[in-house]
């Protein structure tokens, strides 16, 4: 399967094996890092290329650490996520929503609120991704980035199964898609920013990222 179509894929390629509601599975904080040193900081290298000192920047999906570069300012950081303990000790949110994109795919911002938008090691998680990307990119503004990173860890039971049947090269070209059929990304690219290729360890660390579209 190299280049999955979402509206090609079986029904249940989106189930997953613990379908209780995700608010009990994430109910108690887990104040650890889902990847190593070396691809957090890819990931923030990325945030430094992409994301606009002084913008808005929403973290979807988000915890109690952000991977934002400490020494950029930005104008107004908001996180989106499930845990209001991981949230809250979040130091670079100025403001924070709990929700489950899994139940209510729409986002409760104004159209244009954001200059970017992350969505780190979590996009493996979501039922309904298009759903989701389609508004993310209502509430960017015109050109704005979102960048989606992951790797090859995840909570198993929690991620779709289309997730599990796919390789790095088809992950990537599925993410992609789902900004395809999203409808309102552009400038869509793929990108292997694992810190440790060649080499043995480290955990790899791949990138789809896109622009809204005007």
């Amino acid at each position: 399967m190299d280049k999955p179509l979402t509206s090609q894929l079986l029904p249940n390629a989106f189930r997953r094996q613990d379908e209780t509601p995700d608010e009990l599975f994430y109910r108690s904080p887990r104040f650890v890092t889902h990847i190593d040193d070396g691809a957090i900081a890819a990931v923030t290298q990325l945030y430094r290329e992409y994301f606009p000192a002084g913008g808005r920047v929403l973290d979807v999906m988000s915890s109690w650490i952000s991977h934002l570069p400490p020494e950029v300012e930005y104008g107004r950081v908001v996180g989106l996520g499930l845990n209001e303990a991981e949230l809250a000790r979040n130091p670079c949110l100025n403001a924070y929503v709990v929700q489950n994109l899994n139940t209510d795919a729409h986002l409760p911002f104004e159209d244009n609120s954001f200059d970017a938008a992350g969505l780190c090691v979590s996009v493996d998680y979501l039922t309904d991704p298009v759903a989701v990307l389609r508004d993310l990119g209502r509430v960017v503004t015109a050109g704005g980035p979102v960048v989606i990173t992951f790797s090859n860890r995840c909570f198993p039971s929690k991620a779709v199964a289309i997730w599990h049947q796919l390789g790095s090269a088809g992950q990537q070209a599925l993410v992609q898609h789902y900004l395809e059929e999203a409808g309102n990304w552009t400038d869509i690219v793929q990108l292997d920013r694992s810190p440790m290729q060649g080499r043995r360890g480290g955990d790899p660390l791949w990138a789809v990222v896109g622009r809204a579209k005007s």
